[in-house]
C-alpha cells in the first residue's frame, strides 16, 4: 500500500499517520523525519540541507526531493509506504508520479483529513505549553481553568504560532498551496476524503474504512 495524507495544519496528521502506518505495517515517512535523519546521520544531503537550515533559510526543493527518493528506495519501503508531509505542491506531486514510475509504482490513495477552519483554530489556539517541562495542554479538551501546568506547576503559555491570527495566516497558506494539491489527486482519481472532526480512534476508524477498498 502507498498512501499519501493531506490535510491542514491541526488535523492531526501526525497522530493518523502514526496509527494507519501501523495498521498497514508500513513505514511512516515524514520530510521531518528524513530531515532529522540525515542532518543527524551526517549524510552529505544533510550536510547540504543544514547549511540553509542555519542559515534560516528554507531547503531547496531539489535536495528535499533526493532525500525522500533516498528514502524511498530503502528496503523497508519497498512493499509499501505512508508519506506525511510530501508531497506539497503540484510540483512535488509530478515529481513523486515520475520518480514511481520509473521504479514501475504508483500511489494507492491519497487520503485527505477534512476538518473545517473553525475548528482546527479551536484545536490550536487552545494550545498552551509549560514553560518548564514543555507539556502541551489545552484551555477545552484538559479544562484547563488556570495557568498551571498539573505535572510540574510551570506556567503556562501560548506559543506564537498557536495565536489565532496566525493560524488563520496557516491555514491561508494551506489553502493556496495545497487545494491545488488535492484537486491534482481528485483528477488522478485516487482522492478519498475522511472526516477528521471526533475522538482519534474515531478517526482513524474512518480512515482504515476509507483505506480497505483500495487494499490489494
Amino acid at each position: 500500500m502507498r498512501l499519501v495524507l493531506v490535510g491542514p495544519p491541526g488535523a492531526g496528521k501526525g497522530t493518523q499517520a502514526q496509527y494507519i502506518a501501523s495498521n498497514l505495517s508500513i513505514p511512516k515517512i515524514s520530510t521531518g523525519d528524513i530531515f532529522r535523519a540525515n542532518v543527524s546521520g551526517g549524510t552529505d544531503l544533510g550536510k547540504l540541507a543544514k547549511t540553509y537550515m542555519d542559515r534560516g533559510d528554507l531547503v531547496p526543493d531539489e535536495v528535499t526531493i533526493a532525500m525522500v527518493r533516498d528514502r524511498l528506495s530503502e528496503d523497508d519501503a519497498q512493499d509499501g509506504f505512508l508519506l506525511d508531509g510530501f508531497p506539497r505542491n503540484v510540483a512535488q506531486a509530478e515529481i513523486l508520479r515520475d520518480m514511481l514510475k520509473d521504479w514501475g509504482q504508483a500511489l494507492d490513495l491519497v487520503l485527505e483529513l477534512v476538518v473545517d477552519d473553525d475548528e482546527v483554530v479551536r484545536r490550536l489556539a487552545g494550545r498552551r505549553t509549560c514553560s518548564q517541562c514543555g507539556r502541551i495542554w489545552h484551555v477545552e479538551f484538559d479544562d484547563k481553568k488556570d495557568d498551571k501546568c498539573d505535572a510540574c506547576g510551570g506556567a503556562l503559555f501560548q506559543r506564537d504560532d498557536d495565536k489565532e491570527e496566525t493560524v488563520r495566516h496557516r491555514l491561508e497558506v494551506y489553502q493556496e498551496q495545497t487545494a491545488p494539491l488535492v484537486s491534482y489527486y481528485a483528477d488522478e482519481g485516487v482522492l478519498v476524503g475522511v472526516d477528521a472532526t471526533g475522538p482519534v480512534e474515531e478517526v482513524t476508524q474512518r480512515a482504515m474504512e476509507a483505506i480497505r477498498p483500495f487494499m490489494g
